[in-house]
């Protein structure tokens, strides 16, 4: 028998720990890891089924070139070599702004995301597109203007809450952002002396677990918020204190709630005055954590619903202090600080986007290579990414990308995007390399797991980092390493290679900006690995800006103290812990030149005050699109597109159209039977399923179906009913929580 080999989930970002046996190239069983120090033995179906994601009839093997209409196999010496050659013919004529990379290695395989990034900007380009930009760059801009850092993330203080709040977030079913999040909301609902406060316009399966549930109209996350806000301020449950000593702007932005008329307000989101002031007293009045997600990040008001969400927080003093919502800490920020006021940050040419923590928004790139413009967009490389089935807007997707004279797709897989490709270059799967993730779910603590290769590759796929290297070799991006340098890399000798490595950056602090593919090319040829060499160049720069967590984690810090949480990860593949913050100082980490929460956002003044009753009534008429497509569920059968085979569902219809019962019954279909389903971009046939998850006037559709396997196709799409521009005003985030739709029953 196999033996148990300990690892962790790669299909979102809790990560639960597991253990695998495998043979061969296949995973053969699955158990959740009850040593894993953050997830305790937590895990949901999907990690269970990891099994179907590792070994399927799709999986690539060697690199592929595009001939006419068909892929034949070349040599990897082949596929740099033309890929190197084209790129470099792309950027001499057109420049840099003609090349894009779409990657950062999805749930759970970080390492692609630093080779990538440093190829792209290698290259000149900063167009680096993203998952993160197709969600969260809304709320990374808020958090820059109001923390001083659009890399500042906050998390629930959940261990020391007395309430929970929850708003757009089924962590019930989606089990993510929130560290074992079942368990964490069955605490919260069943203890007498808590309580766990749902507001989400339909009755998602943690909106039944709530002892309250505040059921606003659909679209309305906005004025709900503000309405709640209004009364926390025209009741006097402010904290005065804590606004006075930690937040700068509060006199500009307190008149926006004075005088607000809450009561017509509530009207239009349908909930009673006397259950939402009940809720915003227990808010402001006692610890309590708060946790949002896509349905305020895509609903209609996306970047105002991240403003209110933290202008709520600050005035109750929530944010960094006990029980509320506190800054965690992190081996690698998820991405870096790029304020859009700074003339080098870059904005997209056609549609004037700007990057946004270093992530500019998918939803702009059918426009962008459409565009007229010389500078438009004209070769990408997409790693890890299936925009075809993951992005808005699939028809503008396919249209433009037959006008890219270069795409180069690293995949597992022969995904959709992969098959519109000039190349198609095969990677190692999660299970099969060395990589990492950089999300943190816990505080104080901080712990970091590496995954070890499980399983035997077939065929010949690489890591994602050894491709980006010999790419940037081919293209002649690297410097001449010293031989001494390269002699210590390749005996694996790491402390002779640090301080050859340490001598070479002092030489020339430009060297720097290569790392990853010098440490590739040199420690990794020792250790057979270009992502586990980054690792531990990531460990050995760590104690420099983390030395106070280590030691409160328990750890001397020394000279070579980096190199030893290396090799603490490999004898634990299970994670360890690498630092804890100080909850007494959280507040600290605030990047502001005040050290203060910024409450007054002058982009935002204009746009706040159109949140009033009036203007909002505006949305619940619409007679060509008389209902709202949610586009998107999370439950326990969606992972994305990453899962490929529909076998990992048993082949149950699961893609369906859930609907309320009083609409289907109007519209005169059956439970089960198909009918059309129309938007704004196109139009699609499902099925209908009646759900008391419905609200009225809605239709849930989940993401990640569609998906062709095997010369079939299971479910349905979504992506063909979302239009690109139907997006936020400053972030461009698909406004995926409201769609304007329209159902019929199929005539024939």
């Amino acid at each position: 028998m196999s033996e148990w080999k300990k690892t962790f989930c790669a299909l979102c970002y809790h990560n639960c720990g597991l253990e695998i046996q495998t043979q061969g190239h296949r995973i053969t069983k699955v158990r959740p890891d009850r040593d894993h120090p953050r997830t305790k033995g937590y895990i949901c179906r999907k990690g269970m089924k990891i099994a179907h994601y590792q070994d399927h009839k799709e999986r690539l093997t060697h690199p592929l070139k595009r001939e006419g209409d068909q892929f034949v196999k070349i040599s990897w010496e082949q596929a740099i070599s033309e890929i190197s050659e084209k790129l470099k013919q792309v950027l001499d004529k057109h420049g840099p702004r003609a090349l894009a990379y779409m990657g950062g290695g999805g749930q759970g395989c970080h390492m692609e995301a630093g080779f990538g990034r440093t190829l792209l900007t290698a290259l000149g380009s900063q167009y680096h597109y993203s998952a993160l930009g197709q969600e969260l760059t809304g709320l990374f801009w808020i958090n820059g203007r109001a923390y001083g850092r659009q890399n500042l993330h906050l998390m629930p203080d959940l261990d020391r809450a007395e309430n929970f709040l929850v708003m757009g977030w089924n962590g019930y079913v989606s089990n993510s952002g929130v560290n074992r999040a079942r368990k964490r909301i069955n605490e919260f609902a069943k203890d007498p002396d808590k309580q766990l406060i749902v507001i989400d316009p339909l009755l998602s399966e943690t909106a039944k677990q709530a002892n309250t549930h505040l059921q606003i109209r659909i679209g309305t996350a906005a004025l709900f918020l503000k309405s709640l806000i209004a009364i926390i301020l025209q009741e006097g449950w402010e904290d005065n204190a804590y606004i006075a000593e930690h937040c700068y702007g509060f006199d500009r932005i307190a008149p926006w709630f004075k005088d607000f008329d809450v009561k017509s307000a509530l009207e239009i989101c349908d909930v009673a005055y006397d259950t939402v002031k009940e809720g915003a007293r227990i808010y402001a009045t006692s610890p309590t954590a708060m946790r949002t997600d896509l349905g305020l990040l895509m609903d209609r008001q996306s970047t105002m619903n991240s403003y209110l969400e933290m202008i709520l927080m600050a005035v109750c003093g929530h944010i960094g202090t006990h029980g509320g919502n506190v800054f965690n800490g992190h081996l690698m920020p998820m991405g870096p600080h790029s304020d859009e006021r700074d003339p080098k940050t870059w904005r997209t040419e056609k549609t004037g986007i700007p990057a946004i923590m270093g992530y500019f928004p998918p939803n702009v790139i059918p426009e962008e290579i459409l565009s007229q413009k010389d500078d438009r967009l004209r070769a990408m490389i997409i790693s890890g990414a299936n925009p075809l089935r993951s992005y808005a807007d699939t028809l503008a997707y396919e249209q433009a990308f037959k006008e890219l004279g270069l795409l180069v797709t690293i995949e597992i897989a022969m995904t959709e995007t992969a098959g519109l490709g000039h190349y198609v270059l095969p990677a190692r799967s999660a299970f099969e390399k060395w990589d990492a993730t950089f999300f943190s779910l816990t505080f104080p603590e901080t712990y970091f797991q590496l995954r070890q290769p499980c399983c035997e590759a077939r065929g010949e796929p690489l890591e994602e980092g050894d491709i980006y290297t010999r790419l940037a070799d081919a293209l002649g991006l690297l410097p001449e390493i010293p031989e001494s340098m390269s002699q210590a890399g390749r005996r694996g000798d790491r402390k002779d290679f640090a301080a050859e490595l340490m001598k070479w950056i002092s030489q020339d602090r430009k060297n720097a900006s290569l790392l990853p593919f010098v440490v590739a090319k040199t420690l990794g040829q020792g250790m057979k690995s270009a992502h586990l060499a980054s690792v531990w160049g990531l460990l050995a720069m760590y104690p420099q800006h983390a030395g106070d967590d280590l030691v409160r984690a328990g750890y001397e810090v020394t000279p070579f103290l980096g190199d030893s949480l290396f090799q603490g990860l490999l004898d634990h593949p299970e994670g360890i812990l690498i630092g804890r913050l100080d909850p007494d100082s959280n507040l600290e980490k605030l990047r502001t030149p005040d050290k203060k929460i910024h409450l007054y956002i002058e982009e935002m003044a204009d746009w706040i005050r159109e949140i009033e009753p009036d203007a909002e009534k505006a949305i619940i008429n619409n007679a060509d699109f008389p209902l709202v497509l949610v586009a998107g569920r999370h439950f326990p059968y969606t992972a994305n597109s990453i899962m490929r085979d529909p076998a990992w569902n048993e082949h149950k219809t699961v893609c369906t159209a859930i609907m309320n019962k009083k609409d289907v019954n109007a519209l005169g279909i059956e439970d089960g039977e198909e009918a059309w389903v129309t938007t704004e971009a196109s139009r699609v046939r499902i099925p209908v399923e009646v759900s008391d998850i419905a609200a009225a006037g809605t239709v849930t559709i989940p993401h990640g179906f569609g998906l062709d396997y095997k010369g079939q196709t299971y479910g349905v799409n979504v992506n063909r009913l979302t239009k690109n521009t139907h997006r936020d005003r400053l972030a461009a985030t698909p406004l995926h929580r409201y769609v304007p739709c329209r159902v019929e029953a199929c005539k024939e």
